[in-house]
C-alpha cells in the first residue's frame, strides 16, 4: 500500500453509529387509507355514466351518413333559401358541434371526479355545475343526434341512464363518509 507523500498514512473515520429502533418515529411514506364504500360506488356509478355517453357518441359517430342525410332534411327545412352546399356544411357543424360538445362536457367531468379521487374536495362542488350544464347541452344535442324510431328511443335510454348514474354518483360525493376521507387527505 503506498502511502502519500510525507509519510502519513491517512485512516478513514469511523462510520457514525446507527441509531437505535423508534416506534414513534413516522414511516418514510404515509399510509394511504383505502377509499370508502361511497366514494368506491360513486367511482363506479360515474364510469358506467361515461360509458353510457361515449356509448351514444361512438354509436353516432359509425352512423354518422345517416345522421348527417337526416341532418340536412332539418336544416334544408330551417333554411329553405340556402344552396344545396351551404345546407350541407350547416349539418356537419351542427353533427360535429353537437357531438364535440358532449364530449367536452364529459371530458370536463372526467378530470373533475379525477380530481376529487386525488383527494381535492373542492372538485366535488365543480362537478355540481357540470352535471348541470349537462343536461341543457343533451337537450340540444338531442335534436341534432337522436335518430327517428327505435335507434332513437335507445339513445334516449342511454342518456338518461348516464345522467341518472352521474346524479347518484355526485350524491354520494356529498354523504358523511366521503367528506370525511377528503377531508382526511388534505391538511
Amino acid at each position: 500500500m503506498t502511502s502519500p507523500p510525507g509519510g502519513d498514512e491517512r485512516r478513514l473515520p469511523a462510520p457514525p453509529p446507527r441509531p437505535g429502533l423508534s416506534w414513534s418515529a413516522p414511516p418514510p411514506i404515509p399510509a394511504t387509507p383505502s377509499l370508502p364504500r361511497t366514494v368506491r360506488t360513486a367511482r363506479t356509478l360515474w364510469v358506467l355514466s361515461f360509458l353510457a355517453g361515449l356509448t351514444v357518441l361512438a354509436g353516432s359517430f359509425v352512423a354518422r351518413d345517416s345522421n348527417l342525410q337526416r341532418l340536412r332534411a332539418v336544416v334544408a327545412d330551417m333554411a329553405a333559401r340556402s344552396g344545396v352546399g351551404s345546407v350541407g356544411t350547416a349539418a356537419e357543424i351542427v353533427f360535429w358541434g353537437s357531438m364535440g360538445a358532449l364530449l367536452l362536457v364529459t371530458l370536463l367531468e372526467a378530470v373533475a371526479l379525477a380530481a376529487v379521487l386525488g383527494r381535492r374536495a373542492w372538485a366535488r362542488w365543480v362537478l355540481v355545475p357540470l352535471l348541470a350544464s349537462h343536461l341543457p347541452v343533451l337537450l340540444l344535442a338531442s335534436v341534432f343526434l337522436v335518430p327517428t324510431g327505435a335507434a332513437g328511443s335507445y339513445v334516449v335510454m342511454l342518456w338518461v341512464a348516464g345522467l341518472a348514474l352521474a346524479f347518484a354518483g355526485l350524491v354520494l360525493l356529498f354523504l358523511p363518509p366521503a367528506g370525511a376521507w377528503l377531508r382526511q387527505g388534505r391538511h
